[in-house]
């Protein structure tokens, strides 16, 4: 299996949930492949316009394939995904939770240092104190060749998702 293999398989386990755009550039940054997964849900009294409260969640996902992957790239990634916070969410009243998932594709598997660094990355904001929500960042390293994936401990909820 090659990227574009890959990158196929996991656009198709996502085309019915989540928008798709290929080779998408936000922040001056490229993606390989950006989805994105909104949902909204009302509870109102007698009619849809009385609305009593309402909860908006939502779901990101940045996947990008590296030739060539270190300590450098890693933070530099990791830095985009934190600094993307600010410019897809917005913290209301009924916004109650967004989640970033940052995919990184490599051919085989890297040093330890890095794996373990994937393990441990941990990244939780709240906005007003929870009152408007909070972001999450999942982060997960798949390797091609290797068929290896590694997750920080949010990454686990969705590594079936995109193993190979």
């Amino acid at each position: 299996m090659d990227f574009n293999d890959y990158l196929l398989t996991i656009e198709k386990r996502l085309e019915k949930n989540f928008d798709t755009i290929r080779n998408y550039t936000i922040n001056d940054y490229n993606i390989n492949l950006f989805a994105k997964y909104n949902i909204r849900t009302e509870r109102y009294i007698l009619t849809k316009k009385t609305v009593i409260d309402a909860m908006e969640n939502n779901e990101y996902c940045f996947i990008k394939f590296f030739e060539n992957f270190d300590k450098y790239h890693l933070r530099t990634y990791t830095d985009f995904l934190i600094g993307i916070i600010d410019i897809l969410v917005n913290p209301n009243k009924e916004h109650m939770s967004s989640t970033i998932t940052g995919v990184i594709v490599l051919e085989n598997k890297p040093s330890s240092d890095i794996v373990n660094a994937i393990k441990n990355f941990k990244y939780h904001k709240g906005f007003a104190f929870g009152f408007k929500g909070w972001a999450d960042i999942r982060l997960i390293l798949v390797t091609i060749n290797d068929k290896y994936i590694v997750t920080n401990k949010k990454g686990k909820e969705v590594s079936k998702v995109y193993s190979i």
